[in-house]
This record gives C-alpha cells, structure tokens and sequence, in this order.
C-alpha cells in the first residue's frame, strides 16, 4: 500500500515531501510517537523529533525506550530503498540498542548518508550482489547530549540476485 501509494503521488509531489508527511500521516509512525521535521530533497538528510509525553512515558515518568527504537525503525530502510530505486532489495537485517540517559524532554535523530557511501553501496552490490551495512545514529537531547545509540544492520542487495535466491531456497 505504501509503496503504490508513494509511486502515484510522485506524479504531483517531490520524493522528499512524500517521504516526510508520508511518515508522519502513516498510523504505523504515528504510533512511534514521533516526527519527521526535516527531509533534504535527496533523502540524504532526515531529522527526527520525539518529544515526552502521556503516550511514550514510562514507569520511571522518562521515555520508553521501545518508543526511541521505533521511531528509529524505520527510517534507514525505506530512505535507503527511496535513495537506491527499484533495482535494490533492502531489509532491516538487526539493531544493536543502547541506552545512554533517560530521555526526559524533546529528542531528536538524524540520518545521513554521504554521495560517497551511495555509490560505495552500489559498486559493491553491482561486484558481490548483496552486502551488509551497519548505519549508527543517535538520539540526543537540545544540548546535543547522547540519550540513546543504535547500530542498525541492513541487508542490501540486487533485486534480480535477491528474486533468484528466494527461488533457490523453495526447491
């Protein structure tokens, strides 16, 4: 649904606004709690916000540290996947989550990928057709202190390798 709806509203809007309202519309983010504030135009940048209150507070009254996992969740993914085109298959592969202070107010994440590092993608993709790659990102408070750390491991790889791979696995 998301994909198709994404295809058809490329006709009227720029990739980087369906991106930002498109996730922060979709009850599946919504439910994270969280905003996407910013979205360059060649989905190299994204910011996010997430801000304390009645639905992501925890026991202790700070932030649930499910809420600051998955507002992360999906953002890597689907940017890379938007970034690299049809051509790539991109999964979430692991997360490694560390908590580093209570996130007692507003918070905010960003994801960035360099011109270099989309094109270090696609070169090994077009040599070894698939590959791992671990993406670290922060959440840090306004005075830019460290509120959690998560290592995100995605799987890439060519779609015709990916289609063929699936196929072998079923006979």
């Amino acid at each position: 649904m998301y994909k198709s709806g994404t295809e058809l509203l490329k006709k009227y809007f720029k990739v980087s606004t369906i991106y930002k309202y498109g996730f922060n519309w979709s009850p599946m983010y919504r439910r994270t709690t969280a905003k996407i504030v910013d979205v360059s135009e060649d989905l190299l940048y994204i910011k996010i916000r997430l801000k304390l209150n009645w639905k992501n507070r925890n026991y202790a009254g700070t932030m649930f540290g499910g809420s600051m996992l998955a507002a992360t969740d999906p953002i890597y993914m689907i940017q890379l996947l938007q970034i690299l085109g049809d051509q790539y298959i991109v999964w979430d592969k692991a997360v490694d989550a560390k908590y580093k202070k209570p996130g007692k107010g507003t918070i905010y994440g960003e994801f960035i990928f360099t011109k270099e590092e989309i094109d270090s993608i696609k070169k090994t993709v077009h040599e070894k057709n698939q590959m791992d790659l671990t993406k670290t990102m922060s959440l840090v408070d306004a005075e830019k202190n460290i509120i959690a750390t998560f290592n995100k491991t995605l799987y890439i790889a060519d779609k015709d390798f990916y289609k063929k791979k699936l196929k072998s696995r079923k006979q």
